[in-house]
């Protein structure tokens, strides 16, 4: 009879518990699909706004029944419009996926894909093809540019870890040398500038200022494919991220290997923003604000964590898309500025609203 009081306790905490798990839940599912409702808002509106300005009957007519809009809203929603509005999407989930993952395997707010030199690797190497024609890939000069900026990152991302191997603060010794490749590619892009021509120089500075004007059709396809094949990768190991946050040595314990994990996500996020920044240019803020985005929604769960970070990338950039349209009538900024006018205010406002706990 003693033990009856001890187990209605027991019962009543568990369910009480269930019901809190419950209610945190839902939240989540809540934040996820208000951020899928903005996102599609702003991916239409994406498609609306541009020189020639559509009507929402014009554009969901166009996508949805191209054989019976008018022949000249099809060629500039199909050919035009939708391209760049999904490789916004694509490109922003990509970014916000790379830079979640990069902050949670090395432990530290301010790492991305931009500030660990990635990006500025990708601008060397399309700026080594603009400037003085060579490429790393042979018989390639229809995809020189991309190819380049392709190759360079990954160059620098292995860069990163192979200097990192064998350091007993590996960690910190990949954030350092990332930070240092920053640097170092920044200076190589410089002095390529000052050596080039002015039709060159003025090339050089359009890709390095970021741009989704170039989006094609192959180009998204290519960048889709990559995100479709990793993803799923990142939530199969959505536990071991999540332990991985508590640190190495807790995560260890519950049999992870950390440094084979730590070196696969390294691999796949370098595969992830290579593929990115190649067709679009250098793209700051979407993989450093994003996850933090996420991470103030929804907590460090991967399970909610991920396609928050993936939503939330695609949600900035594509909200960037649309204000690089309506800044000036008739003009269309670069998306890299547009990022860092959004990106810069948005992010010390979430340094001086964060609470204690989210780093």
């Amino acid at each position: 009879m003693d033990d009856y009081p001890i187990s209605h306790s027991a019962m009543k905490m568990s369910v009480t518990s269930r019901g809190a798990y419950d209610r945190i839940t839902k939240r989540k599912l809540t934040c996820l699909i208000g951020v899928i409702g903005a996102l599609i808002l702003t991916f239409f509106v994406d498609v609306i706004t541009g020189p020639a300005w559509l009507s929402m009957n014009e554009v969901i007519q166009g996508i949805f029944w191209p054989d019976s809009s008018d022949p000249m809203v099809s060629v500039i929603v199909w050919v035009i419009r939708l391209p760049v509005a999904l490789m916004a999407i694509a490109v922003g989930a990509a970014l916000g996926v790379a830079g979640a993952e990069m902050q949670t395997i090395l432990g530290n707010p301010l790492a991305s894909p931009y500030t660990l030199g990635i990006s500025g690797a990708a601008g060397f190497g399309a700026s080594l093809a603009m400037v003085l024609g060579v490429g790393v890939v042979p018989y390639a000069e229809e995809f020189l540019v991309p190819l380049n900026a392709f190759i360079f990152s990954l160059i620098s991302c292995m860069t990163i870890y192979l200097l990192a191997q064998g350091r007993k603060n590996q960690t910190e010794t990949i954030i350092l040398v990332g930070i240092a490749l920053l640097f170092l590619f920044n200076a190589l892009v410089a002095l390529l500038q000052y050596m080039a021509s002015e039709n060159q120089l003025q090339a050089v500075v359009f890709w390095l200022f970021g741009s989704l004007m170039k989006a094609t059709w192959p180009k998204l396809a290519i960048v889709t494919t990559v995100l479709i094949l990793l993803i799923p990768m990142f939530a199969k190991d959505a536990w071991k991220l999540t332990a991985l946050r508590l640190g190495d040595s807790k995560a260890q314990s519950l049999g992870i290997d950390v440094r084979k994990l730590r070196l696969k996500v390294f691999l796949s996020i370098s595969l992830i923003t290579a593929t990115a920044v190649c067709f679009v240019g250098t793209i700051g803020f979407v993989g450093l604000v994003a996850p933090h985005i996420s991470r103030m929604l929804v907590g460090e769960d991967q399970r909610f964590f991920l396609p928050l970070s993936a939503l939330s990338g695609a949600l900035l950039l594509s909200a960037a898309s649309v204000g690089s349209k309506m800044l000036i009538p008739g003009s269309i900024f670069p998306i890299g500025i547009i990022t860092s006018f959004i990106g810069v205010p948005f992010f010390i406002a979430l340094i001086l609203t964060r609470k204690e706990g989210h780093w």
